[in-house]
């Protein structure tokens, strides 16, 4: 790395997955750099080999072009294989995961605990990389609460999920959880609104607005506006599907209690996360109620913001002149 050059602009690599992106995306915008985004596709026959064991990772993904000399952020096992292999003095490599390769072909790499990786480069956070700000929780509470005020108190955010290949969120899953949570509305009149992922099935979808809407539920059809910092800025409570390290970690990230909504299936990185937190007694497990405990916004980002600035000469609007 060249300790002279200064580094205002970042490339960030990854596959198009939108929890990849949102983590690398935190990690940059909140160091106060601009950035671009590419999008790697892997080509055939290298799709159907783990990126670990590519010998040429820039024949294995389809042609991008990227500036020079910036910093690259990769995400991922295929974000990390075409990162290393164009690490130099002037583009260093940051990776965000587990890179699943020789973590000294990076020059910092980012991951949690349960990835058990330690060395002079390596720096661990407790959540995934995020944009959820104190600041961006203040706008967005100001900008929402009036679309909110007219449901009952307290109001109850769910962000759903879907299948992952790890866990599954599908149509039986749907219906005993708006069956829950319109038991909730029957009996406590709170108010729920739900917002879907990417990943959310649209069947999945349908079956929340059929069951919950006529009950005076929100579910967000994915037109207009998305309101998902509008529901974790004015949320009372917050229930997120166990699929998403991401969303929980965005969760958590604000005053709200957040309770895990559980699904058929299993991971050991998510389970170990989602168990670090209830070792934290930041979430518990929704069982069909909620459960209100003092809790604190917990948010690793700033903290591995600090370790960018201090090892990497970094300029941004946010540097004091």
């Amino acid at each position: 790395m060249n300790p002279e050059k200064i580094f205002s602009q970042a490339t960030i690599l990854t596959e198009d997955f939108a929890g990849m992106k949102s983590q690398a995306i935190g990690l940059v915008e909140r160091a106060g750099l601009k950035y671009d985004l590419c999008h790697l596709v892997p080509k055939k026959p290298w799709s159907w080999i783990s990126a670990p064991y590519w010998f040429s990772p820039l024949r294995a993904v389809q042609p991008f072009h990227i500036e020079a000399n910036q910093l690259h952020v990769s995400v991922g096992s295929v974000g990390g294989a075409v990162n290393a292999a164009l690490r130099s003095k002037d583009s260093p490599a940051i990776h965000i995961q587990n890179p699943r390769i020789s973590i000294n072909k990076f020059d910092l790499v980012i991951v949690n605990p349960h990835d058990r990786l330690s060395g002079d480069n390596v720096i661990v956070s407790r959540t995934a990389l995020h944009r959820v700000t104190p600041e961006i929780l203040f706008q967005s509470k100001i900008k929402w609460s009036a679309f909110f005020e007219n449901f009952p108190k307290p109001l109850v955010a769910v962000l759903l999920g879907g299948n992952n290949g790890r866990f599954t969120l599908g149509k039986s899953e749907a219906v005993q959880i708006a069956n829950q949570l319109a038991d909730m509305i029957k009996t406590q009149n709170i108010g729920v609104v739900i917002t879907p992922s990417r990943r959310t099935d649209p069947e999945v979808t349908k079956i929340f607005d059929h069951i919950l809407s006529p009950l005076g539920g929100y579910v967000w059809n994915g037109k207009g506006e998305n309101p998902y910092m509008g529901f974790l800025a004015c949320a009372d409570f917050i229930l997120v599907t166990t699929d998403s390290v991401s969303m929980i970690s965005e969760a958590v990230a604000t005053s709200a209690p957040v309770m895990i909504i559980p699904l058929p299936g299993k991971s050991k990185r998510i389970s170990s996360f989602v168990q670090s937190m209830q070792n934290l007694d930041r979430v518990r497990l929704f069982k069909g109620k909620l459960e209100n405990w003092p809790v604190q916004p917990i948010d690793d980002t700033p903290k591995i913001v600090t370790a960018l600035q201090e090892r990497f000469n970094l300029y941004s609007e946010k540097t004091p002149k």
